[in-house]
């Protein structure tokens, strides 16, 4: 295997089989081995009923758990441009412990000519040195916030009113504070009624703690052969 390494703000990155970023923190990759964007489509967008339910919206609030690349983002942004309604507003909010240079989520993207437009135009509103919340307005009907910080912090400040979940940390056996108890009620709390969440996490503590916090949890099968992954409805 033929890797490098960079450091960004979280630590070094591991640069494994050309650009697939690996934290070496984490001890995981950022995406899919086989195909990152289209294990979006399959998990968290078709997980949480999209694009279908964005055809009837006028606005619509997706909360993300790690922000990465901007992967996620990038494909939901590319999606949502193709069914919105004139007038209809999306707003992706995505908390983020160690965002990423805008460089190295560049070279992470590089790899989808599908989103070249939403790679470019997310890597030059990358601020340099991302704390606090960034704010980014990706187009007259679409704005990105990155909350950085802990994610139990960054979710429990925000308002209710998600219509849907992205859960995508790094995998709970790596990093199992990105699915804990009392995250997972601050999600539940904070998602509105018939609101959703997808992941491709499959834990059986992950799923007990969805259940708890009151989540209507169904098991579907996962991408690229893995066996299986979870969404639900509050």
């Amino acid at each position: 295997m033929n890797n490098d390494i960079s450091e960004s703000d979280g630590g070094s990155l591991e640069w494994h089989e050309g650009d697939m970023p690996y934290s070496t923190q984490f001890g995981d990759h950022f995406y899919c081995r086989n195909d990152g964007r289209l294990e979006c489509g399959h998990v968290f967008l078709a997980g949480n009923g999209l694009p279908e339910r964005w055809r009837d919206a006028s606005t619509f609030r997706i909360g993300e758990l790690g922000f990465g690349t901007g992967l996620n983002f990038c494909e939901t942004w590319r999606q949502w441009k193709l069914v919105r309604q004139p007038g209809a507003n999306l707003h992706f909010t995505s908390f983020e412990l160690y965002p990423m240079a805008a460089e190295e989520i560049g070279r992470a993207l590089s790899q989808w000519p599908e989103i070249a437009a939403e790679r470019t135009a997310l890597v030059a509103a990358w601020p340099a040195h991302p704390q606090g919340r960034v704010e980014i307005v990706a187009d007259a009907q679409t704005r990105l916030t990155v909350v950085v910080g802990p994610a139990l912090d960054g979710v429990t400040a925000e308002p209710a009113g998600f219509d849907a979940w992205f859960l995508d940390g790094f995998a709970p056996s790596r990093n199992p504070d990105m699915w804990s108890p009392d995250l997972m009620q601050a999600i539940f709390d904070r998602t509105i009624p018939g609101g959703s969440f997808a992941t491709y996490a499959a834990a059986g503590f992950v799923r007990r703690n969805l259940q708890a916090a009151g989540f209507a949890v169904e098991r579907r099968p996962g991408f690229a052969g893995k066996r299986e992954m979870l969404c639900g409805r509050k």
